[in-house]
């Protein structure tokens, strides 16, 4: 299924700055993109630029009654996941809405690819270790590699984009076509 609605769902991270990187290779691939920011998020981001790169409004919130339903997700990639969303999301906890989106995800059988970006002494933490598992056994694709802490500039650079999108078309190429 290359192609269709993908999701870039970006959390206030570092990284989250060149989230248009991703943008950009899920458009050549034929997909039609909606970024949705965290409310944090959004002062990682150009905005304007993503608006701009994808033709539609980076979300942040529900929309309002007299809004158009946007279309569902065909996929979604997470990408800088905090260690707050990913927490959030294995506990099915929607109090954004990204975190609404995610947390019916797995139920409607989108594929999600979480591209956590967390330091080693938070992903030590035993809560944030059972999340990972949790939502691996809900079917969610889980790229991770804890940066150490203090790390996280350097680290921001070698961010995984082209992986997380390797990684989708992975799960949404039917086998007749990989």
């Amino acid at each position: 299924m290359a192609g269709g609605d993908l999701y870039v769902i970006v959390c206030a991270a570092g990284p989250a700055a060149e989230a248009g990187r991703l943008v950009g290779m899920a458009q050549r691939r034929g997909w039609e993109v909606q970024v949705v920011a965290t409310p944090s998020a959004v002062g990682f981001l150009d905005v304007a630029a993503l608006e701009r790169q994808t033709g539609r409004p980076v979300r942040t919130h529900y929309r309002r009654p007299d809004e158009p339903k946007p279309p569902r997700a065909g996929a979604i990639i997470v990408a800088p996941a905090t260690f707050n969303t990913v927490n959030k999301f294995a506990l099915g906890i929607a109090d954004t809405y990204a975190l609404g989106l995610l947390a019916e995800a797995p139920g409607l059988r989108i594929p999600v690819v979480l591209v956590p970006y967390v330091n080693a002494a938070l992903a030590a933490r035993p809560p944030f270790r059972r999340a990972l598992e949790a939502l691996r056994e809900e079917g969610v694709r889980v790229l991770f590699e804890p940066h150490p802490a203090g790390a996280g500039e350097d680290e921001a650079a070698a961010f995984p984009w082209d992986l997380a999108f390797t990684t989708l078309t992975e799960l949404t190429t039917p086998p007749e076509e990989a």
